[in-house]
C-alpha cells in the first residue's frame, strides 16, 4: 500500500477477520423471500444482517478493528463518530473487551439508536450528541482524539473495518453458489468495499451493484467525477447511509470493483419499509431497505437470475413511522398538498367537499386563514387519494370551480415551510 486509494483487502485478511470474530458475530442466514421472488420473477435472497446482536452488520468491522488494537491503545480508550449503527457495534465491543469509549453522534440521531448505544456499551461508553450530520460529529471526534491521544475507530475508512465488513461476502459464498447479482447498500462504502473485494476474487462473474439514497449519492457522484467528492448538502433521512463524503480507501476500492451504483428516492425506500413490515414482518431501517427498494428499477436485468440483497440493519425508531408513511404516500402519488383559494361566502367549503373532492378522496390536513380584505381566503389542504389516477380529475375540478391556488408537492421550498 503506497496511497490511500491503492489499498485493496486480500481474501486472506478477510478470512483472518472472520476467524477473529467467531463467537461474537453471527453468521446470519441467507433467506429466500417468496414475495419478492414472485414479484420480480427471480430468486431473491436476503442476507439478514438485521439479525446481528446489534441489529446491523457494523459489529463486524468494529470488533475486528478493536480486538486487534495494541494493549496501550486499549488502555487509553477509543473514540468514534457515528449516526447510530457503527456506534452500537463499537459500544458493544467496548463492553465485551473492557475498553473505554467516547462516542460522538449527530444531535439528529433517532433516540432509539442513542438508547441502544448506551444499552450495548453500558458503563464503558460516554455518548456526546453534537451537530446535524455525521460530518459534524466526525470533526468533534477527531478533535478529541488529537487532544487526548486516543484511537479513532472510523465507521468505514479503515482497512480493518473494511476487512471485517468483507466477511459478509465470505458467508454469501459459503451459503450459495452461482450468484448473478449482489446488491449492497452504500453509505461511507465500507460494506461495499469489503464485499466486492471478496466476490471479485472468488466469484468474478457475480455483478455487484451499490445502492445509495438519491439525496446522499456521494459514491455515485465521486465515481462519475473520477475523484472523491464532498457533497454540499444531503438529505439526512436515510441516516445510516447519508454521508457527504465517502472514505478514500472505500472510494479507491469501489470505483474499481463495483459494476454499478444506483440511487433510490427516499420515498421509494419508505414504501419498501412499509411493504417489508406488512408482507414479511421484517422491520428494516431506511438504510437496511435500500437494496430491496432498488429491485424495481433493475427488473429487466434480474428476471430469472439469482439475486442477493444485503438487508443491512433494523434499527428503526417507531416515532419515525408517521414520517415514513407520509414520504411513502407522497412518492406513490397518493397524497397531495395544495393552497386552495376559498371564496369568503357561506357554503364555499361545502361546495368544495361535494363538488371538488371525489367520493374516495380524504382531507388529511387543513389550515385556513380568513382575510377580510380579500375576496378569497387561502387554505393549505392535504388530500389523500385512493389511487394516483384520481389526481388529474381532482385537479381539473379544482380549476374548473376556481378553487385551485398552488400545488405544493412540486414546491419543496413552500412545502417544507407550510407542512
Amino acid at each position: 500500500m503506497t496511497t490511500l486509494t491503492q489499498y485493496f483487502p486480500s481474501v486472506s485478511d478477510v478470512k483472518m477477520a472472520h476467524q477473529n470474530m467467531k463467537g461474537v458475530v453471527i453468521n446470519t442466514p441467507l433467506m429466500a423471500n417468496l414475495h419478492l421472488s414472485e414479484t420480480h420473477g427471480a430468486i431473491i435472497l436476503l442476507k439478514r444482517e438485521d439479525l446481528q446482536v446489534v441489529r446491523s452488520y457494523k459489529i463486524r468491522g468494529a470488533y475486528n478493528k478493536m480486538s486487534t488494537l495494541a494493549s496501550m491503545e486499549k488502555q487509553r480508550g477509543i473514540v468514534c463518530a457515528s449516526a447510530g449503527n457503527h456506534a452500537q457495534g463499537v459500544a458493544y465491543t467496548c463492553h465485551l473487551l473492557g475498553i473505554r469509549g467516547k462516542i460522538y453522534m449527530p444531535a439528529t440521531t433517532p433516540s432509539q439508536k442513542v438508547q441502544q448505544v448506551q444499552m450495548f456499551g453500558k458503563a464503558q461508553v460516554e455518548i456526546v450528541l453534537v451537530g446535524d450530520t455525521f460530518n459534524d460529529a466526525y470533526a468533534e471526534a477527531i478533535k478529541e482524539c488529537e487532544e487526548k491521544q486516543l484511537t479513532f475507530i472510523h465507521p468505514f475508512n479503515d482497512p480493518a473495518i473494511i476487512e471485517g465488513q468483507g466477511t459478509v461476502g465470505l458467508e454469501l459464498l459459503e451459503a450459495t453458489a452461482n450468484i448473478d447479482y449482489v446488491l449492497v447498500p452504500v453509505g461511507g462504502g465500507g460494506l461495499a468495499a469489503g464485499i466486492s473485494s471478496v466476490l471479485k476474487t472468488l466469484s468474478p462473474t457475480t455483478r455487484i451493484i451499490g445502492v445509495e439514497p438519491a439525496g446522499a449519492a456521494a459514491m455515485k457522484t465521486s465515481i462519475e467525477r473520477g475523484e472523491n467528492t464532498t457533497l454540499n448538502t444531503i438529505d439526512k433521512f436515510v441516516d445510516g447511509a447519508a454521508v457527504k463524503r465517502v472514505g478514500d480507501y472505500t472510494f479507491g476500492i469501489c470505483k474499481e470493483l463495483l459494476d454499478e451504483v444506483v440511487t433510490v428516492p427516499e420515498g421509494k425506500i419508505c414504501s419498501t419499509i412499509l411493504q417489508l413490515y406488512n408482507k414479511d414482518a421484517i422491520v428494516a431501517e431506511p438504510a437496511g431497505a435500500l437494496t430491496i427498494a432498488a429491485l424495481e428499477q433493475l427488473q429487466d436485468r434480474i428476471k430469472g437470475k439469482k439475486i442477493v440483497c444485503v438487508l443491512s440493519g433494523s434499527n428503526n425508531d417507531i416515532t419515525r413511522t408517521e414520517e415514513i408513511k407520509e414520504r411513502s404516500l407522497l412518492y406513490e402519488g397518493i397524497k397531495h398538498y395544495f393552497i386552495v383559494r376559498f371564496p369568503q361566502r357561506s357554503g364555499a367549503l361545502r361546495e368544495f367537499l361535494t363538488k371538488v373532492l371525489g367520493s374516495n378522496d380524504d382531507i388529511t390536513h387543513f389550515e385556513y386563514s380568513k382575510k377580510n380584505s380579500r375576496e378569497k381566503g387561502p387554505a393549505v389542504v392535504g388530500i389523500e387519494l385512493q389511487s394516483p389516477a384520481d389526481f388529474e380529475p381532482l385537479l381539473q375540478r379544482m380549476q374548473a370551480l376556481n378553487y385551485f391556488g398552488e400545488y405544493l408537492n412540486d414546491r419543496p421550498d413552500l412545502f417544507q415551510y407550510l407542512i
